[in-house]
């Protein structure tokens, strides 16, 4: 079976011939139909972040099919269709107790192998590290990860709740809690920001201000919700933030990963107001932010997978999709097969696409 496997940081990725073991007890076999291409992924990739599990079989964005389960598997059967999570959500943990799965526990990913550390993605007889790997004809992880999900939305499409909507609109629904009216600034209109401006339209966010340096972003932006547009190859957008918003923005959700974005981010809000980082940070980077500005009662917060609850937060979102009020098809710029990885992430570098959706047929 086909896989996108990365050999080693800024090398490329290669498509190659794998092979799979079947699921052992507590595990699932998923044939997946669609996987996003994603930031994070590409991140692996340009050794924007640390990362040593080599040979890996790319991916963390998915949707398919189960096609066999192991023992004890209770959740899921074949011929369900799934949306696979970034997190556990054991159900045993404090923080799942706690009603914060998206900080489960139990086996965290980035470990590059199941629980208990076995790998079964092999090449030649060689295992390949791998955590849920959308990027294959077929993935084998713990039926923890996974989300049943209605059978009559566009399978390929679901994938992007997996992770850009779900980091996007749980960043301001879940984490920030932005409410009704509120002055909300998104810096970084990628996969994931789009989904930040979704979240302030779905919150009904009286003003929503598109922060990037690219035209098609920022009229993407504008098309599901935002209404204003500041390109910052052109001017200064904390100055054009003050003036838009008279002062200062009530929430700024910096979605680049940059400490220098995320300063720009707390330079946008108003006393009172919440910055929320929701970019993954480099290797090594640190925040800084002045400390009078801070004591007037400003927010910075982090947030992880948009503090989501996956098997609460994945149907409303598929609800709302079906009613119209959420969009995907409209952030699944483009189409490709697996084969065609690199030039994925190629567009993503030149700011042409929202989100490349991978087939595998």
């Amino acid at each position: 079976m086909r896989a996108a496997v990365l050999r080693d940081q800024k090398t490329g990725v290669r498509i190659e011939q794998v092979d799979l073991e079947k699921p052992r007890e507590g595990e699932v076999r998923v044939q997946m139909v669609g996987a996003g291409a994603c930031h994070s992924d590409y991140h692996r990739v340009s050794g924007h972040v640390e990362f040593g599990l080599v040979p890996y079989v790319l991916g963390h964005e998915g949707s398919g099919v189960v096609r066999e389960v192991g023992s004890g598997v209770t959740t899921v059967e074949p011929g369900d269709h799934v949306i696979l999570s970034l997190t556990a959500q054991c159900g045993r943990c404090r923080n799942c107790h706690a009603g914060r799965p998206n900080l489960c526990e139990w086996w965290v990913l980035g470990k590059g192998t199941l629980p208990g550390g076995r790998r079964p993605f092999t090449k030649d007889g060689v295992p390949l590290y791998a955590d849920l790997a959308t990027f294959a004809e077929e993935t084998v992880v713990a039926e923890s990860y996974l989300v049943k999900i209605r059978k009559d939305v566009p399978l390929a499409k679901a994938c992007l709740i997996g992770c850009g909507v779900m980091t996007g609109v749980g960043a301001v629904l879940n984490r920030a809690k932005v409410e009704t009216g509120s002055t909300v600034v998104v810096i970084g209109c990628g996969g994931v920001g789009m989904n930040v401006v979704q979240g302030a339209v779905l919150a009904n966010a009286g003003k929503i201000i598109a922060v990037d340096k690219v035209k098609f972003k920022l009229d993407m932006a504008h098309s599901i919700g935002a209404t204003h547009m500041i390109d910052a190859s052109k001017e200064d957008p904390v100055k054009r933030v003050m003036e838009i918003t008279d002062g200062g923005a009530d929430y700024a959700f910096e979605v680049i990963g940059f400490p220098q974005t995320v300063r720009q981010a707390f330079d946008c809000i108003r006393p009172g107001g919440t910055c929320v980082m929701v970019g993954v940070p480099p290797k090594g980077g640190e925040v800084s932010v002045p400390g009078m500005p801070l004591f007037w009662d400003r927010t910075v917060m982090g947030t992880f997978y948009g503090a989501g609850r996956p098997r609460t937060d994945f149907p409303w979102m598929l609800d709302l999709y079906a009613s119209g009020r959420l969009k995907l098809d409209e952030l699944a710029t483009k189409v490709r097969p697996i084969e065609e990885v690199n030039q994925a992430f190629d567009d993503m570098n030149k700011g042409v696409t929202v989100r490349t959706v991978f087939t595998f047929g």
